[in-house]
C-alpha cells in the first residue's frame, strides 16, 4: 500500500509500511490503523456494509477502540453508577438516554439503530439526529449496558450517559460551529460586496480590464471559505436527501451555490460579463442566520426543561444517627433522610418527615405563589425551601426524579412529528422536484432567447424560490409554542398535541381528582351490622393498602400502619372498588353496584343527607357492614375553568365512577348538564367514543389509573400533574401546575399555533408564486433573489416567535 492511499473508513492518509485492510463489498479496503480496521470489520461482520454507500461525511478515526477504553465501560454496569441515569421500566427492563458523539449524517443514525437492534436483549433504540441523543431499552438478563456502549464504540462513535450539563456543552459546541460558519460567511460576503460595488461602478464608468481581473480574483479568494466551510451543512443535507431518494430544500440551495461558484470561477479564468461572489456570500449568510434563529426557537423547549435539572444541587446534607454529613446527591438512596435548610434548593424528590415550610415550585409549575409543605406531603427536586428547615425522606434521585421524567417527555415529544409537519415536509420535497424541473425548463428557454442571461436567470430562479420558508413554517411555530407552554407549567408530551388542540370542540372531565381536589375525607361512618365502626375502619384501610385511587388515601389516613391487617388475594377493580381476604373472610369495598351484599339497601336517606358525598360500601360475603360517607370539595378554579370553556363555545361533559347524586351535585355546581355516572373504565371509553362518533373532537382531562384507557382514546388528553404515573404516561399533555384553567390556555395556544402555521404556509406559498414569474422573466438579479429568499424565511421565523 502506498503512502498516498486514504483510509477507507476515516479518510486519513494510510502511513507507509502498514498493512491494515478490511474486505468490504468484495474489495480489499486500506485502513490507516488498527482502530479503523476493528471498526470497519465490526460493521462488515454485522451485515451493515450499506453504511459506506449511504454516508455523507467521514467519521472520526477508530483509535478510541483500545482495550483499556473498553474495559472502563464495565463501570457503567455498577448499580450505584446506573442509579444516576438508568430507569427501571419493568422487573428486568432498563432504559437510558445516551449522548452519541461523532454522528455526522443520517447514515450514522441508521447504522447505530440497525446495529443495536440486532443485539439480543436490546428492546428498542431511537436515535434523534437533531440532539444526538439515543434512547435505548434493554433486558438486563440478556445484555449489559457496557456491552451496548462497547458495540457503539466498535462502530466508531463515543457514547456516554446523558446529562443536562453534557447536553448543554454539546449544544454550545454546535452553536459555536454555527456561529463560526456565519462569521466566515459574513466577512466573505461583506468584502465580496465591496468588490462588487467597484465592479458595478466600473461597468458604468469604465474600468481597466486588469483591475477588473484583479477584483474578480480577490472575490474568488474571499468566497472560497464561504463555499468550502460555511455552506458545508447544505451540501451534506442535500447529498443525504439525494441518496435517500427524498429531495429536501437543501438540494436547490446547494445547486445554486455550486452553480454560481463554478460559473463565477469560469468567468474569472476565461472572461465573461458577471461574477456572483457577492450573491453567494449573501445567500449563504442569510440562510445560515435564519436557520440559527429557527434552531434557537426549536431548542428552547428542551432547554427550558434542562435548565431545571441544572438547578439541582450536587451535594446534600444526609442525616444518620442524628449526625449531619455532606454527601454527593448521587450517593443518596431511597429512604435516606436529608436536611433542607431555608433558602436551599431541594436535591432529591422526597416526602416531608419533619417540619413545616413553604417552597417555591415556580420553575416547574409556573405557579408564582409559594406552596405550603407539611409532614406527609411530597417535595420535588429543584424546588426552593423558603422559610423553615425541612427533613425529607428521599423517594427519588437522579433519573428517577420528577424533573428528569419531564425532560424525557419533552425529548420524546420533540422526536415525534405532527401530521401537518409531515405534510409540509412532503410538500416541500415535491416543490423542490417541481422547482428543479421548472428551472431546467427556464434555462432551456433562455438558451434560445438570450444565451448570455441563462446563468443569471437560472440562479435567480433557484435562489428566489428556495422552499426554506415552507420547510421552516411548521417547526418554528411548534417550537415556539412548546417553549411558551412549558414556562406556564403545561408540558406537551406528544408531537401531534398542539395541532389537535386547535380543533377541540368538546372537553370531557373526570370528576374525582380532576374537578375536585382529589383528597376526599370520610365525614361519616354508618354501621349497618354488629361490627364496630372502628373495626370497619381497619378493614377498609387494610383493603385499600395497595390502591392508588384518590379515595384510598382517605381510608389509609384513619388507621395507623401497625394496626393494618394482612390481606390475601387483594384485587383492584377499576371503576368499582377493591376486594380481598382478611382473617379468613372475604370483603369488598366499593360502590353499591360492586358490593353485591349491599344490593337492595335503600340509599335515598343518605343521598338526601349528603347530596355531594360519595358512598362507599364495606361488605363481607353475606351482608353490608358499613357505609362510608366521603366528601371531596371542588377545586378552587373549577367553576371558572368550566365557565371559560363554555364561553368559548366548547361543550363540556363529566364522566365519573361515582353515583348519580354526587355527579349531579357537581354538575349543577359547575353548570354542566352532560353527565355520566357509575362509569367503569370501559364505560367511560364507550361514552367518549359515542361523543366522537357524533363528530366532536374531544379533549379528555383525568388523573387516575382508571382514566388511562379513556385518556389514550381521546384525540388529545390532559393529565393533572399530581395524578398517577400511568395517567401521565397515557396523556398528550401534563398540567404540572395542577390548574384547570390551563386547559383553556392550552386550547388557546393550540389555536394560535395553528393560525401561525397557516399564516406561515400562506406567506411561503404566496411569496414563491409571486417571485417565481419575475425571476423566470429576468427581472430579479441573483443578489436580489438571495435577499428576498432570506427575508421570506425570516418573516416566517419571527412570526412564529410571537407565540413565545
Amino acid at each position: 500500500m502506498s503512502a498516498s492511499e486514504s483510509c477507507y473508513h476515516c479518510g486519513q492518509p494510510v502511513p507507509g509500511g502498514v498493512g491494515f485492510s478490511v474486505n468490504i463489498a468484495r474489495q480489499s479496503r486500506a485502513m490507516c490503523c488498527l482502530g479503523c480496521q476493528a471498526v470497519a470489520q465490526a460493521i462488515v461482520d454485522n451485515g451493515l456494509s450499506e453504511y459506506y454507500n449511504n454516508r455523507t461525511a467521514l467519521p472520526g478515526q477508530g483509535h478510541e477502540v483500545l482495550p483499556d477504553e473498553l474495559k472502563k465501560l464495565a463501570l457503567y454496569d455498577h448499580p450505584d453508577i446506573q442509579r444516576s441515569f438508568v430507569i427501571d421500566s419493568g422487573e428486568h427492563l432498563r432504559e437510558a438516554v445516551l449522548i452519541l458523539e461523532g454522528i455526522t449524517c443520517a447514515a450514522c443514525v441508521w447504522l447505530n439503530e440497525r446495529h443495536l437492534k440486532q443485539l439480543p436483549g436490546v428492546k428498542s433504540v431511537q436515535v434523534n439526529y437533531a440532539n444526538h441523543r439515543a434512547r435505548v431499552a434493554w433486558d438486563s438478563r440478556e445484555i449489559t449496558l457496557s456491552r451496548i456502549l462497547q458495540e457503539i464504540q466498535l462502530l466508531g462513535y463515543n457514547a456516554h450517559p446523558y446529562s443536562a450539563l453534557q447536553a448543554d456543552a454539546l449544544r454550545k459546541s454546535r452553536r459555536k460551529k454555527d456561529l463560526q460558519r456565519i462569521a466566515i460567511a459574513g466577512i466573505g460576503s461583506a468584502q465580496a460586496m465591496m468588490l462588487s460595488v467597484g465592479l458595478y461602478a466600473g461597468n458604468w464608468d469604465g474600468m481597466d480590464p486588469n483591475t477588473v481581473m484583479l477584483l474578480r480574483w480577490f472575490g474568488l479568494l474571499l468566497t472560497l471559505p464561504v463555499v468550502t466551510f460555511s455552506a458545508m451543512p447544505f451540501y451534506r443535507a442535500a447529498w443525504s436527501g439525494i441518496k435517500s431518494g427524498h429531495l429536501n430544500m437543501d438540494a436547490p440551495v446547494a445547486l445554486a451555490i455550486i452553480t454560481a461558484f463554478i460559473g463565477s470561477v469560469w468567468v474569472t479564468l476565461f472572461g465573461g460579463a458577471h461574477v456572483y461572489y457577492d450573491s453567494i456570500g449573501m445567500f449563504t449568510l442569510f440562510l445560515l442566520g435564519t436557520r440559527l434563529l429557527e434552531a434557537g426557537a426549536r431548542g428552547k423547549s428542551v432547554e427550558s426543561a434542562e435548565n431545571l435539572l441544572k438547578l439541582q444541587p450536587t451535594m446534600a446534607i444526609r442525616l444518620r444517627a442524628g449526625q449531619q454529613e455532606y454527601v454527593p446527591v448521587l450517593d443518596l438512596v431511597c429512604g435516606d433522610c436529608i436536611l433542607v435548610k431555608p433558602g436551599e434548593t431541594v436535591a432529591a424528590d422526597g416526602l416531608v418527615a419533619e417540619g413545616v415550610s413553604t417552597v417555591d415550585e415556580a420553575l416547574l409549575t409556573g405557579e408564582s405563589r409559594p406552596v405550603v409543605k407539611q409532614p406527609g406531603q411530597s417535595v420535588i427536586a429543584g424546588s426552593v425551601n423558603l422559610e423553615s428547615p425541612l427533613i425529607l425522606t428521599v423517594t427519588g434521585v437522579g433519573e428517577n426524579t420528577v424533573l428528569a421524567g419531564i425532560v424525557r417527555l419533552v425529548d420524546k415529544a420533540q422526536a415525534e412529528k405532527p401530521r401537518i409537519a409531515a405534510l409540509a415536509d412532503r410538500a416541500a420535497s415535491l416543490f423542490t422536484v417541481a422547482l428543479l424541473i421548472f428551472t431546467a425548463f427556464v434555462g432551456l428557454v433562455w438558451l434560445f432567447v438570450d444565451r448570455s442571461q441563462v446563468l443569471d436567470i437560472v440562479l435567480a430562479v433557484l435562489v428566489v424560490t428556495c422552499p426554506c420558508a415552507l420547510s421552516l413554517a411548521i417547526p418554528a411555530a411548534l417550537a415556539a409554542a412548546g417553549s411558551h407552554l412549558i414556562k406556564c407549567g403545561i408540558l406537551v408530551t406528544r408531537g401531534h398535541a398542539l395541532e389537535t388542540l386547535a380543533r377541540v370542540n368538546h372537553v370531557v372531565f373526570d370528576k374525582t381528582g380532576t374537578l375536585t381536589q382529589g383528597k376526599p375525607v370520610v365525614v361519616d361512618v354508618i354501621a349497618l351490622a354488629d361490627v364496630p365502626a372502628a373495626q370497619c375502619d381497619v378493614l377498609a384501610a387494610s383493603l385499600e393498602q395497595a390502591s392508588e385511587h384518590p379515595l384510598a388515601a382517605a381510608f389509609k389516613g384513619r388507621v395507623s400502619a401497625p394496626d393494618l391487617l394482612a390481606v390475601q388475594m387483594a384485587r383492584n377493580h377499576p371503576g368499582q372498588g377493591v376486594s380481598g381476604e382478611a382473617g379468613g373472610q372475604c370483603y369488598t369495598l366499593g360502590n353499591q353496584a360492586f358490593s353485591s351484599a349491599s344490593h337492595g339497601v335503600a340509599v335515598e336517606d343518605y343521598a338526601t343527607r349528603y347530596p355531594s358525598a360519595t358512598l362507599v360500601w364495606l361488605c363481607d360475603a353475606m351482608r353490608p357492614l358499613a357505609v362510608f360517607v366521603l366528601e371531596d370539595p371542588l377545586r378552587g378554579d373549577a367553576v371558572q375553568a368550566v365557565a371559560t370553556l363554555k364561553a368559548r363555545g366548547i361543550d363540556v361533559s363529566i364522566l365519573s365512577g361515582d353515583n348519580e347524586t354526587t355527579v349531579r351535585h357537581v354538575g349543577n355546581a359547575l353548570g354542566v348538564s352532560n353527565l355520566h355516572w357509575q362509569q367503569k373504565p370501559q364505560d367511560k371509553l364507550a361514552a367518549l367514543q359515542a361523543i366522537q362518533r357524533a363528530g366532536a373532537i374531544v379533549a379528555m382531562v383525568g388523573d387516575g389509573i382508571n382514566d388511562a384507557p379513556v385518556l389514550a382514546g381521546a384525540q388529545v388528553s390532559f393529565a393533572m400533574g399530581a395524578g398517577t404515573a400511568v395517567a401521565n404516561q397515557s396523556s398528550d399533555i401534563v398540567l404540572l401546575s395542577n390548574r384547570l384553567g390551563d386547559v383553556a390556555q392550552a386550547l388557546e395556544t393550540g389555536r394560535a399555533t395553528l393560525s401561525v402555521m397557516r399564516q406561515n404556509l400562506f406567506w411561503a406559498a404566496a411569496y414563491n408564486l409571486i417571485a417565481l414569474p419575475f425571476a423566470a422573466l429576468g427581472y430579479v438579479s441573483p443578489w436580489l433573489a438571495a435577499l428576498g429568499m432570506s427575508i421570506s424565511s425570516m418573516v416566517v421565523v419571527l412570526n412564529a416567535l410571537r407565540l413565545r
